[in-house]
């Protein structure tokens, strides 16, 4: 198995082109592609049509997935707010790469026999495949599909990213094989000699204490350790610090234990969803996201600085494992994230070159980032997911 990745800031599409199919020819040798995975900035709009074509030309006999991008990740570095195309390119002997197209009216439903969803995806539950993923944010709402990938193929691992770049429906491009598609999803399924770890930076850090859930309807919370939330929340605020307070005023977020059997909960443990709103007549809380009474939840706070820690430790955590070193990643990275939080550029990538090497990374920002917390796959934001391939054998 070998990796390549390189990304190009060249104004011109043809030029950023060459420049990385060169690349990447010269870091793979004599060996063709079997994965060729490309980003392409909003800057190349009128050329999105052309890119397999021009890409798979020069790269010829590797399936070729991607999408738009509002920024792009590739050679280790990020491309932002100026013309960007990344490509990632993998050599993958004994792993079957299958391409996945899907419209939003092609899922099946909750209720249908595994035979089904092994037609829809060409894959048998049986391999117990890995997936990436790039759903078109306007057309195709991925969280259907998710349960179900989660239910009939649990083994494999799902990563990947919401399409960015286009601010209207039909704006973004997915690529997949020779084709460009306007809504949808595409994706691949990876089985064989293939193993996928993930990463999933969520840059939240914890306040206060655990609680349990003890009465909640839904996404509401009614009671949280027997008391009304609103009054918990300001016993809470009244502990906190003067950054803190601040930050809790537009930053607050609720994390859920998806780990319950723990005795202490560390970054990683917590599915970070929004604080959708507060209703001061009852002190109930509304969160994004379906809560059930016993639930352990802890409110978190996000800024620049919880968010690099937050990666950091999840990369150390990561380099101490004692699995085999991976080959190639894939960074999907929110839109949020990047210069617009950090106020530098490559701090993600930078930050996994220190723990992890020079391992190719490519990637892009996305709308919504998607990946496993706890071996169930949610759709995320604010959000760093990695992807690390390596041979399962």
């Amino acid at each position: 198995m070998k990796w390549a990745s390189v990304a190009s800031n060249d104004e011109k599409l043809e030029a950023a082109v060459e420049r990385t199919t060169d690349q990447i020819r010269r870091e793979l040798g004599t060996r063709a592609p079997d994965l060729v995975v490309v980003f392409c900035s909003v800057h190349h709009a009128e050329a999105y049509d052309r890119i397999p074509d021009l890409i798979g030309g020069r790269l010829d006999g590797g399936l070729l997935i991607g999408c738009t991008a509002g920024g792009v990740i590739g050679g280790g570095r990020e491309v932002e707010q100026e013309p960007g195309l990344s490509i990632t390119a993998a050599v993958l002997p004994g792993v079957a790469v299958r391409p996945i197209h899907l419209r939003a009216d092609d899922l099946p439903s909750p209720s249908a026999p595994h035979s089904v969803w092994e037609s829809l995806l060409g894959v048998s539950t049986a391999e117990h495949p890995h997936f990436v993923l790039l759903p078109d944010p306007f057309s195709f709402d991925p969280e259907p599909l998710l349960h179900g990938l989660d239910r009939f193929y649990p083994d494999g691992h799902k990563i990947g990213g919401l399409a960015s770049g286009g601010r209207q429906p039909g704006a973004n491009a997915l690529f997949l094989a020779g084709q460009v598609y306007r809504s949808g999803l595409v994706g691949v399924s990876l089985s064989g000699d293939i193993e996928v770890d993930t990463i999933v930076a969520q840059g939240c850090r914890p306040i206060g204490q655990p609680m349990f859930v003890t009465r909640s309807d839904r996404n509401i919370i009614w009671e949280l350790d027997g008391g009304r939330p609103l009054d918990v929340l300001q016993q809470l605020h009244d502990t906190l610090d003067q950054r803190d307070r601040a930050l809790a005023r537009h930053s607050l977020f609720v994390g859920i234990v998806m780990n319950e059997d723990r005795q202490e909960y560390r970054q990683g443990d917590f599915l970070i969803r929004n604080l959708a709103g507060v209703d001061a007549a009852s002190g109930a809380l509304a969160v994004s996201a379906l809560i059930a009474d016993n639930s352990v939840v802890q409110f978190h706070l996000r800024d620049a600085k919880t968010s690099a820690e937050d990666l950091e430790e999840l990369l150390a955590r990561y380099e101490r494992q004692p699995a085999a070193r991976p080959r190639g990643s894939l960074l999907f990275s929110c839109l949020g994230r990047g210069r617009f939080l950090y106020g530098e550029p490559d701090h993600d990538t930078g930050a996994f070159r220190r723990h992890l090497g020079d391992i190719p990374l490519g990637g892009f920002f996305c709308n919504g980032e998607i990946g496993p917390v706890h071996g169930t796959t949610f759709l995320h934001g604010y959000t760093s997911a990695f992807g690390l391939f390596r041979p399962r054998n």
